[in-house]
């Protein structure tokens, strides 16, 4: 079974990628989904011990969470200390199935993967990426979203420069969708073709 990490930075299009990838069949591990629902039930507890008020209505508030994690210098350490095991858990099962199911590829789509030192145990790495003023463009047109907290975010996150050097292939969304579908496609034959990797070095 081959495991693809997919990942890029904010507002790339990794969202929408992931699900081309579902459309064609191949089984998507959304971390950003699994913290959603850890959010409503395992980390429930540890959090709101770590950050006091984060919690409200038996669920982690995540504009409460946002506003002490941007107070706090070592906030988001502690944080992915207790969120990062339980998503990994979850992950582990999800492969489990996946390969108990007969699945011959499946997406473990992580926003934070070479951040969180993940890039090593995957198989295969998929960057989405596009022009700046487009990513820009993106994100800024989103609810409650502003220059600062965009600012934020990219400071937390391995420069879209960075990502490209370390993929195997990318999917630039800056063309539309439509060029990144078919793009998709193109991927998921390489792999079952045997070929893991676009790098002329690799």
């Amino acid at each position: 079974m081959i495991i693809i990490g997919l990942t890029g930075s904010i507002g790339m299009g990794k969202t929408t990628t992931a699900r081309f990838f579902s459309e064609e069949g191949i089984a998507v591990n959304d971390a950003d989904a699994v913290v959603h629902d850890l959010y409503k039930t395992d980390a429930v507890e540890p959090v709101g011990r770590e950050f006091p008020g984060s919690v409200k209505n038996g669920a982690v508030d995540r504009q409460e969470l946002s506003k002490q994690l941007a107070e706090q210098s070592d906030g988001f350490k502690r944080l992915e200390a207790i969120v990062h095991p339980l998503v990994r858990e979850r992950e582990r099962r999800f492969l489990d199935r996946q390969k108990q199911a007969g699945a011959d590829i499946v997406v473990l789509d992580i926003p934070l993967l070479f951040e969180s030192g993940r890039d090593d145990v995957m198989d295969t790495i998929v960057v989405v990426t596009s022009d700046p003023e487009i990513q820009r463009e993106r994100v800024l047109a989103r609810p409650a979203m502003t220059e600062e907290k965009f600012r934020l975010i990219l400071s937390r996150q391995t420069p879209d420069r960075e990502k490209r050097q370390k993929a195997d292939f990318l999917v630039d969304t800056g063309n539309g969708m439509d060029p990144a579908r078919t793009r998709v496609r193109a991927i998921i034959k390489s792999l079952r073709a045997g070929i893991l990797s676009e790098k002329t070095d690799a």
